[in-house]
């Protein structure tokens, strides 16, 4: 098994940095799985907990990146080790692995690869919208003194409300507008597509995927 995975230059080095950055802002202590197949490598980033034993109100982030060498690859490290890589000079467009490894309650859950079906879209500013408002309540309804299981509690009912699809019946969580807006996902203006495959939703933004389950 390789060491290190190489990226196709050192931008898409540092692009990688500012993505686990991103998701580091949302969960100081969260992690990202490395899925390399092929020249394709998926960075995957746990942005709300889901519950159950189905992780139902498991929200994903998603990236791919090009490798200029072919990988065979599936683990999960802190995003702390992936910032303190990217931010390297002097390891070109390699990634070494970390040697610590991390085990969030997201990790087994794998979204399908196919079987997509078009739900209908929604606009940028909907998501952006929902996901201001969503941190401004939780900030002022959260204050000093409550308890972790009150926040808990907020966190679930701000970003588990839903919001309408143009073009279908369905509808997408808050929590999708939280994820695609703190990772830096989403245009100014304009729609994103939103598809469904089995339980999962999967919210199409220009700057990388959401995936709801």
């Amino acid at each position: 098994m390789t060491d290190a995975l190489i990226l196709t230059d050192t931008d898409a080095i540092a692009d990688l940095g500012r993505y686990a950055g991103r998701a580091r802002s949302l969960d100081a202590e969260g992690a990202m799985r490395l899925q390399a197949v092929g020249s394709v490598l998926a960075a995957w980033v746990g942005v709300l907990p889901g519950h159950g034993l189905m992780g139902d109100g498991t929200v994903l982030g998603l990236r791919t990146f090009a490798l200029a060498e072919p990988a065979d690859v599936d683990l999960t490290v802190p995003l702390g080790a992936v910032t303190d890589r990217t931010a390297r000079t002097d390891l070109g467009t390699r990634f070494p692995f970390p040697p610590t490894r991390a085990f969030p309650q997201w990790g087994a859950l794998s979204p399908p690869r196919g079987g997509w079906e078009p739900l209908g879209h929604i606009a940028s500013e909907s998501l952006v919208t929902a996901a201001r408002e969503g941190i401004t309540e939780i900030g002022e309804g959260a204050g000093p003194g409550s308890g972790a299981l009150a926040v808990a509690e907020l966190r679930t009912r701000v970003w588990g409300r839903t919001l309408s699809l143009t073009g279908g019946e369905d509808a997408v969580t808050a929590g999708a507008g939280f994820a695609a807006y703190g990772l830096g996902f989403l245009a100014p203006a304009g729609t994103v597509a939103v598809h469904r495959s089995g339980a999962w939703r999967r919210v199409s933004c220009p700057g990388g995927y959401v995936l709801i389950r």
